[in-house]
């Protein structure tokens, strides 16, 4: 009963679904186009007499002659770190920072003053105090001669903000004053000032702001000079691993090509004695192109990848190595070792520039924010100068027996003996303060300085969860390529027994030469997969080091005044 229902309903579904399939035909048809009738009998690749095998394509590259240099990974890597241009931008930008602290460090050196000055002042002569008509004539006017000088040396404090001065006063001048009894006369002083500020600029000035801010900033180039050498190896080493799979490809594409080229020559066998058909021979022809066509893209690749690897060891474009041929010495290795996740995030946010960086910056805010706190305080500074005098010449004629001291009768010599000689000098203290009523710029700069320093910890805390997700995302490169690279050799293995089994068919008449290139493309693909695998780790494993900041260690590479 069940079958007989079931033969009414699909006789009577039946027509509808064709119907339904001949409307969409109607309304989407699909255009294929013909296949003409051809007369093959007179195709010269089915005649029945032998046909050459086609030669390996030519694979001379464009620009690259028959030098060759052979290159270890290390050798790689130090070539780029003597070479690459972006690591010598780098290296100068540490000299300029390093340049410059140099700069603002010269605030604290002693400046030696010299100010030599003569005068000569001539006035017409009116009787004053001490001086009658009859001692000069009215006629011969007043003059006064003076030679100073005034050398000095002024230090700013590296501590305390202060600045002190001391200074040694000399003159000599002449006078032909009635009342003047010492001519020439010699007076010299020797003193020292200081200034102090007590609140204002005590703890920290512009100077020491500026001097440790670049401190900081010297540390910071050297992180960034350290992580542009990381990313620079890092490169380095991606192109060597990608130029290594680029050869051996093309190595393997080659190999397909030649394997093509003897089945071909199998088949001019087979038909020269009867056994296989012409048409084989055009299935050979078929295969033969598509594997030079897949050799040539190889080789295309090859050339892209040494380009990109020359490009970063390499210092100008006169480089004679843009015309050699770079062999790499290394091969991929395999370590089946898993990868802890916690060392290898342990290791980031310990090593990370990037994180040694915005650390440099908080720094810097830190310094910042008590410099401009420092500002709101007022401005009180302490003054102080101390110095002694000396005072000789000598007696004029007209002033002897006028009760001078003999200790100020005398050339330059006993002057300078008077500055110790004698019971004279001078002590002078005093302040200026200023009290600002709304202060409103410091104020301003402490508050920006405050919200600069909530910004960073926001800006470090992003960072750190970048590198987190980073190092995760590396640990688990490593682990896929490990695990792709045995699929991928085991996919190698199983291919070349298919292709040997399936050969010893055809040999026996078992197979058809469809499947044995059928066989052959798989081994090729299988081959290419486990090459492309074994690349895929080593540059895995190079992220890795990346990812963590262990790169200059497992390269054994030091930077001189790069901390760690």
């Amino acid at each position: 009963m069940m079958s007989k229902l079931l033969r009414v309903i699909s006789s009577a579904l039946l027509p509808c679904l064709l119907l339904l399939s001949t409307a969409a035909m109607a309304q989407d048809p699909i255009l294929k186009p013909p296949i003409s009738d051809q007369d093959l009998r007179d195709d010269p690749l089915l005649k029945p007499g032998p046909m050459p095998v086609p030669p390996v394509p030519n694979l001379t590259r464009v620009g690259v002659g028959g030098g060759e240099l052979s290159l270890s990974l290390n050798q790689a890597i130090r070539r780029a770190l003597e070479n690459n241009n972006d690591i010598e931008v780098s290296r100068d930008n540490v000299r300029l920072a390093e340049t410059t602290l140099q700069s603002l460090e010269g605030v604290y050196d002693p400046i030696i003053n010299f100010s030599p000055q003569s005068s000569l002042v001539r006035v017409p002569r009116v009787n004053s105090t001490g001086e009658t008509s009859t001692t000069i004539p009215a006629s011969v006017p007043i003059q006064q001669t003076d030679l100073s000088i005034t050398p000095s040396i002024t230090k700013q404090f590296g501590t305390g903000g202060g600045q002190y001065q001391f200074f040694f006063n000399s003159t000599r001048g002449t006078a032909n004053n009635g009342y003047t009894q010492l001519s020439p006369f010699y007076s010299t002083s020797l003193g020292a000032s200081l200034t102090q500020p007590l609140f204002r600029n005590r703890s920290i000035d512009q100077f020491r702001h500026d001097i440790r801010v670049q401190r900081k900033r010297v540390s910071q180039s050297d992180a960034d000079f350290r992580l542009q050498v990381i990313n620079v190896i890092s490169q380095v080493q991606l192109a060597y691993w990608e130029l290594v799979f680029a050869l051996r490809d093309e190595q393997n594409q080659l190999a397909n090509v030649n394997l093509a080229r003897e089945q071909l020559r199998m088949i001019e066998e087979q038909i020269s004695v009867g056994i296989a058909a012409t048409l084989d021979r055009a299935q050979a022809l078929t295969q033969i192109a598509s594997s030079e066509t897949m050799l040539l893209s190889a080789t295309q690749a090859v050339t892209t990848s040494e380009n990109v690897l020359k490009q970063l060891m390499l210092r100008n474009k006169s480089a004679s190595e843009w015309s050699t041929r770079l062999t790499p010495t290394d091969k991929p290795s395999l370590d089946t070792a898993p990868v802890d996740l916690n060392n290898a995030l342990a290791e980031a946010f310990a090593n990370r520039p990037e994180l040694n960086v915005l650390r440099m910056q908080k720094d810097i805010n830190k310094i910042d924010t008590q410099f401009f706190k420092n500002q709101t305080l007022p401005h009180f500074d302490l003054q102080a100068t101390f110095f002694k005098y000396g005072l000789a010449g000598r007696l004029l004629p007209s002033a002897i027996g006028g009760g001078l001291p003999a200790d100020l009768v005398g050339g330059y010599g006993q002057a300078l003996r008077d500055i110790t000689g004698l019971n004279t000098g001078t002590i002078a203290i005093g302040a200026t303060i200023q009290f600002p009523l709304r202060n409103r710029t410091a104020k301003a700069n402490l508050a920006n300085s405050r919200i600069q320093g909530e910004q960073l910890v926001a800006t470090t805390q992003s960072q750190e969860q970048a590198i987190e997700v980073d190092v995760r995302n590396a640990v688990q490169a490593v682990e896929t390529a490990q695990r792709q690279l045995g699929t991928a050799r085991a996919a190698t293995k199983s291919a070349e027994i298919q292709l040997a089994g399936e050969m010893k068919r055809y040999q026996a008449g078992m197979s058809t030469t469809f499947l044995i290139f059928q066989f052959e493309d798989q081994l090729v693909t299988a081959r290419t997969a486990e090459l492309r695998a074994e690349a895929n780790y080593n540059q895995a494993l190079a992220n890795l080091q990346r990812a963590t900041s262990t790169t200059l260690r497992a390269s054994h590479i030091t930077l001189a005044g790069v901390q760690p």
